[in-house]
């Protein structure tokens, strides 16, 4: 059996296991992204909470379904463009090499830093053999989860698997965003209407306005007018969300893009909108709150800027391939 099909996920020892591997606020031995050809597994044990009714959110697990995560790139340098490398193996440990579309592409990879202050959507390339690549630069030091969203053509369901990425440097974690109902970005305004309900579905929806205007050329995106990734702060718990409206062409949309998602437990969510405008894709990054509403922009504290802030792009980045777009 391969050595990754050894089956975890996140528990109570989580914030514990991470300050003593990244060493919190001291400095972490750089290391190359060629591991010399051997990596490293990740060390799981049981999840803290889970969604009701007993099932376990997606990511959290580097197995599951008789699916594995192969992460051949466990560790990279902070802010130096570096090349993710990972197979989907199956029961047997043989790389997949067939899979069904979900939103225009076989598989979605999300790159989050623990603090959910870095994002990354990508799209990575296939090789014959099963290996999936693409690159990225992480800009800051330390813990990262990589969760990858697909569906085997021998399956009907999705799944989403998670696997540890350390990106060397002195790490020091950022605290997580304040919750507001407005975030700026590329000189766009989004305002979020909504609110995540603990164990259950509920609809949020995304305004975005540009000068003031509402923008009505939002252009179609991964089949849909906006997609949308929320993680749980602690665990980077996956939540699969779904659009309200289905992009078809080349029509423009908007001002609104709505979905519907569900929360598993109560806590902080951090949600990152992606949408297209322009010819250009924007992230515009939030923090909720399951079952409270974010407060008004009139209500907001006064904070830095967050990462989806206009002087702050480089911690949102997406690629379709080993280039940007």
């Amino acid at each position: 059996m391969h050595p990754l099909q050894k089956i975890g996920a996140f528990g109570a020892a989580l914030a514990a296991s991470f300050a003593a591997a990244y060493g919190i606020g001291a400095t972490v031995s750089p290391v190359s992204t060629d591991d010399g050809g051997g990596h490293e597994s990740a060390a799981h044990s049981s999840p803290a909470s889970a969604a009701p009714g007993g099932t376990t959110p997606g990511g959290l697990q580097v197995s599951e379904g008789g699916y594995t995560l192969d992460l051949e790139t466990p560790r990279v340098r902070a802010d130096t463009p570096a090349t993710l490398r990972f197979v989907i193996r199956d029961a047997d440990g043989r790389p997949v090499t067939e899979y069904r579309r979900e939103h225009e592409k076989e598989l979605h990879l999300i790159v989050a830093s623990r603090d959910l202050t870095a994002y990354r959507h990508l799209h990575p390339t296939r090789s014959a053999d099963g290996t999936w690549t693409t690159t990225a630069t992480l800009p800051d030091p330390g813990g990262y989860r990589v969760l990858a969203d697909f569906t085997p053509a021998a399956e009907r369901e999705g799944l989403t698997l998670g696997a540890d990425l350390a990106a060397s440097g002195t790490y020091t974690p950022d605290a997580l965003p304040a919750p507001a109902a407005t975030a700026t970005v590329d000189g766009y305004t989004v305002t979020l209407d909504g609110t995540l309900k603990a164990g259950g579905e509920s609809d949020l929806t995304f305004t975005v306005r540009r000068d003031g205007e509402p923008v009505t050329g939002l252009q179609p995106y991964l089949g849909a007018y906006g997609h949308l990734v929320a993680l749980r702060s602690g665990d980077l718990a996956y939540l699969h969300v779904h659009p309200h409206e289905e992009a078809h062409g080349t029509a423009v949309s908007g001002p609104e893009v709505a979905f519907s998602a569900t929360a598993p437990t109560e806590g902080a969510y951090r949600l990152f909108l992606d949408f297209k405008a322009d010819d250009e894709v924007h992230t515009a990054a939030f923090t909720v709150r399951a079952g409270e509403r974010a407060p008004a922009a009139s209500d907001a504290p006064s904070t830095p800027p967050t990462p989806s802030a206009p002087d702050a792009p480089a911690s949102e980045q997406h690629e379709e391939s080993p280039h940007g777009h």
